[in-house]
This record gives structure tokens, C-alpha cells and sequence, in this order.
């Protein structure tokens, strides 16, 4: 279910029932964008079912999926339709429109186009785990996953704090480490996948693809300076992703050992409530073991959203 991961400590929080918080959903669900829109966000139904519930509660966890729709007028379009109109305008005053004007005349041909535009639609997943006093973001970055933050702090009320969960170590230096010594930590081994990059103002990059990691040439790399910016790797033989330097779980995929049994499902759920335990069973089994592989949780964490 969750592809990508991103983690965040609940503080102090009172949380309100759940009537409250599907009450609050549904004033937020998702409608697709109108005609002249470029942009609508909203609250879908993580079980696809039409007119559903839009927080499921499955074995204690909670899981919410928001969707994201956009509509783009291709760049080139709009630039050579700005061209044309600002060519006309000074054929017929002598002045070219610049600044204000020529922005104003750019919004208008993107306004006027946005009609005809196709939308773009994807969803991200969010996994609240009360008791583990974590939310979980399937997004791929900070920058994606911040906006859904922002809502998530103001859907959940009750003087909610959601942090960045921080480790002691920084990914980069522990997968450096990894990488230096060929020592997975324990639990773990590493794949056949790996990033790494100069933090200088070259920024000179070596990608490993499908290639053994257990060499001479990648601890060089790393003695004249490049980290790693992300690593593969595989937790207990049962699920396999990639972290990355922001401490960003990444390509996370169920094994075959972890899934099996996964087949027996009810008609009556489609699979969603099997889906959601084993992902969320086996999920909240590697993070903590991947948080004390970085030095454990780091104890000065700062809010970066609150209530």
C-alpha cells in the first residue's frame, strides 16, 4: 500500500471522536477541479468505495487518502501565445507590454486555456498509528509531504503536534558507514543499489544500478569525500526499500514472506482490511528497528507543524 514513507511524532495531543473527525473529512472531500481550476485537493475514500467512510480503522490503525488534482497548460503554448498577443500590441501602440502587464497577459491565456486542459490526478496515503504516536506520510519528500502536514494538523485539532521524526545519526553518515565498513546494520542487508555525491560546489555524483555493492572502489569514493544520498536495502528478508539522505523511505516493497497467506481475503473488503494489516504489521515492525539503526530517535526534536 505505501510505496513511499515519511514519519512524524504526535505530541501532546486529546484527540477528537472519530464522528468528529469524519465530520471533518467530509467538509474536505475531494471534488475535481471546474472548468477554469487549476487545482483541487481533497479527501478521497481509501477503500475506493463510492460515498464511503473516509478514515478506515483497521486492528487499532487509521488510514486516510488524499487526492490531488491538477490541470497544466503546456509552457510552450502559453510562451508562444504571449509572443503573439505582446507582437500585436506593439504593432498596434508601438509599446511592448513588459512587467505587470505582461503578466496579467500571460494569467489570462493561462486562464483561458485551463478548459481544455487535462487533468492529473494522484493520491498520497496517511497512516496514523495512535498507539505508536506516529503519522506516517506516503510521500516522497518534505517539500511533498509538508501541505499534507498542514491539513492533517488542522483535521486532527485538539493542540496536535506533528515533528519530523530526526535520528541521532544522519542517514547519510550510518549509510556511509554501512557502505565503508560492508557491514549491514543487524536485521538488515544491503541491496544492489546506491547513490552517491560530492557536497561540494561540483557536486560529482556515482550511481550504482543492479550492482554489487561489496567492492573496494565505493569505500574509495567515500574516503575522497561523496555520501551516499541514498542506499537499498532489505529488512528480515521481507521487505525491501531504499532510504535516502533525508531519512525518506523510499520503493518500499512487501516480500514474498511477508505477504504469504495474503490471498485469504473476504469477498465483502476486496482485500483492503488484509492489505492494510499485513502493510501496517510489518511497517511498524521495520521502522523502529531502521530509527535505532540511526542512533536511535533524536531526543531535541523541533515542531514543524502544530495546532
Amino acid at each position: 500500500m505505501f510505496k513511499n514513507a515519511l514519519l512524524y511524532r504526535i505530541g501532546p495531543w486529546e484527540p477528537p471522536t472519530s464522528a468528529e473527525i469524519e465530520a471533518r473529512l467530509d467538509a474536505g472531500r475531494f471534488v475535481e477541479c471546474g472548468a477554469s481550476q487549476q487545482e483541487s485537493i481533497g479527501w478521497v475514500e481509501p477503500r475506493g468505495e463510492k460515498n464511503g467512510v473516509l478514515m478506515e480503522g483497521v486492528g487499532g490503525q487509521l488510514i486516510l487518502k488524499l487526492c490531488i488534482e491538477r490541470k497544466a497548460v503546456p509552457s510552450q503554448v502559453v510562451k508562444n501565445t504571449l509572443e503573439a498577443q505582446l507582437d500585436k500590441v506593439e504593432a498596434d501602440t508601438g509599446r511592448r507590454p513588459k512587467g505587470k502587464k505582461a503578466k496579467e497577459l500571460k494569467e489570462d491565456i493561462v486562464h483561458g486555456l485551463l478548459p481544455r486542459a487535462f487533468p492529473k490526478r494522484g493520491t498520497t496515503l496517511v497512516w496514523i498509528d495512535p498507539r505508536a504516536k506516529l503519522v506516517i506520510v506516503g510521500a516522497g519528500s518534505v517539500k511533498a509531504s509538508d501541505r499534507i502536514v498542514s491539513m492533517l494538523v488542522e483535521l486532527l485539532g485538539g493542540g496536535i503536534t506533528l515533528t519530523l521524526l530526526q535520528t541521532e545519526l544522519s542517514p547519510a553518515t550510518a549509510m556511509a558507514e554501512w557502505l565503508k565498513s560492508r557491514e549491514a546494520p543487524a536485521g538488515f542487508t544491503i541491496d544492489r543499489e546506491c547513490e552517491l555525491k560530492q557536497p561540494d560546489s561540483e557536486k560529482s555524483l556515482v550511481r550504482y544500478a543492479r550492482h554489487t555493492l561489496d567492492i573496494e572502489e565505493v569505500g574509495e569514493h567515500i574516503a575522497q569525500g561523496k555520501l551516499p544520498t541514498s542506499l537499498a536495502m532489505t529488512w528480515n528478508s521481507r521487505v525491501s526499500f531504499v532510504l535516502n539522505e533525508a531519512g525518506t523511505v523510499k520503493k518500499i516493497k512487501l516480500l514474498d514472506v511477508a505477504l504469504e497467506g495474503a490471498g485469504s481475503t473476504g469477498k465483502d473488503d476486496n482485500g483492503f482490511d488484509t492489505d492494510v494489516a499485513i502493510a501496517t504489521g510489518e511497517l511498524s515492525q521495520l521502522f523502529p528497528q531502521l530509527i535505532d539503526a540511526l542512533g536511535g530517535e533524536l531526543a531535541r526534536d523541533k515542531p514543524v507543524q502544530t495546532a
